[in-house]
């Protein structure tokens, strides 16, 4: 058994500097990914620091008409949000797709968007994964790889990230605000995961000292025609083999003002491209163009032998999501 100390943090100061005073030590809150890391050894922290009771455990609205979700909010009490649920559908349905009630009931909106990858090579200790222990090569690129990426990836890691929250909120254009030990700065979503490249065990482009504190929601949030997609083993606690986030605004005549679609399950950050939403801008919103948004946006997909069904199965997602985003719209 690893020998683990444990403190509470009072504000962010405090969680920062007892962070800093301990080179192995973690932020715990939920706890819903860190405790199943630390049961099979892939993270072996010494110190724990508990983060909830620092605040950002609030709804808020922005001056500009967007939405602030505090880091601190569990997943269920943002899904079940009547200003998300009525500005932000799309997120709403996205979040009560993931895990289980019981989970949603623990996980937090900082702690989902930090989850590590859900690759069966990287918990299993016994074998070789970069994103576990860099240089040791990728498992899973010669193995069982059938939920593995088809886009972004890399020969030096394969894995994709499993939150169905950051798809949405990456649709959404949402925004993430950190705090670190002397400034405080705004990552769009778009811009916070990494791809793989050749440091698979960097995920995102959060300092080590820093600590996410809320989630900014444009005013725009696609109210009346939106999907979240989820196509998975079975029907709840399932990770996406692939999903699809598809926003769209529509002129009287049908046709495509703005766009959004972000994918899940097929890369180790939500895939989203501005070239294919700037494409469909005009369009009429059928199923032959979103066959050609789907074409375009799929185009670079790769497939490593079990996974090589997703980039079909991805195709028609992404259709079958646009789809449904022209006829379903939310009720008043």
């Amino acid at each position: 058994m690893n020998r683990i100390t444990y403190t509470r943090a009072q504000n962010v100061k405090d969680a920062l500097h007892q962070l800093s005073t301990n080179s192995n030590a973690k932020f715990i809150a939920g706890g819903t990914n860190l405790l199943d890391l630390m049961k099979v050894n892939v993270l072996k922290p010494d110190h724990l620091v508990d983060v909830n009771h620092i605040g950002f455990k609030a709804i808020t609205a922005e001056a500009d008409g967007g939405l602030r979700l505090g880091a601190l909010v569990t997943n269920a009490d943002t899904a079940y949000h009547e200003s998300v649920v009525d500005q932000y559908p799309l997120l709403s349905e996205a979040m009560l797709s993931a895990a289980s009630a019981q989970l949603r009931n623990m996980a937090t909106n900082g702690g989902n968007l930090l989850q590590r990858t859900r690759c069966y090579y990287f918990y299993d200790t016994s074998t070789a994964c970069n994103k576990r222990e860099p240089g040791s090569g990728c498992s899973a690129i010669n193995g069982y790889n059938r939920m593995h990426a088809i886009l972004g990836a890399s020969e030096h890691c394969i894995a994709v990230h499993p939150s169905d929250m950051a798809v949405a909120l990456t649709a959404l254009d949402a925004t993430i605000c950190v705090s670190g030990p002397d400034t405080e700065r705004e990552i769009p979503i778009t811009s916070f995961y990494r791809l793989p490249g050749d440091e698979p065990h960097i995920d995102n482009h959060l300092g080590a000292d820093e600590i996410i504190t809320s989630i900014k929601l444009p005013p725009s949030g696609f109210s009346k025609h939106y999907t979240y997609l989820k196509l998975r083993d079975r029907p709840s606690y399932a990770f996406a083999l692939v999903s699809v986030a598809a926003a769209l605004e529509l002129d009287a005549q049908n046709n495509i003002i703005k766009a959004r679609i972000a994918l899940g399950g097929v890369a180790q950050k939500p895939w989203r491209m501005p070239e294919v939403e700037t494409m469909l801008e005009g369009k009429p919103a059928v199923s032959e163009s979103f066959l050609a948004a789907a074409e375009l946006l799929l185009a670079g997909a790769v497939g490593y032998g079990h996974n090589d069904f997703k980039i079909a199965l991805a195709r028609r997602a992404v259709i079958r999501a646009l789809e449904q985003a022209v006829n379903k719209q939310k009720e008043p």
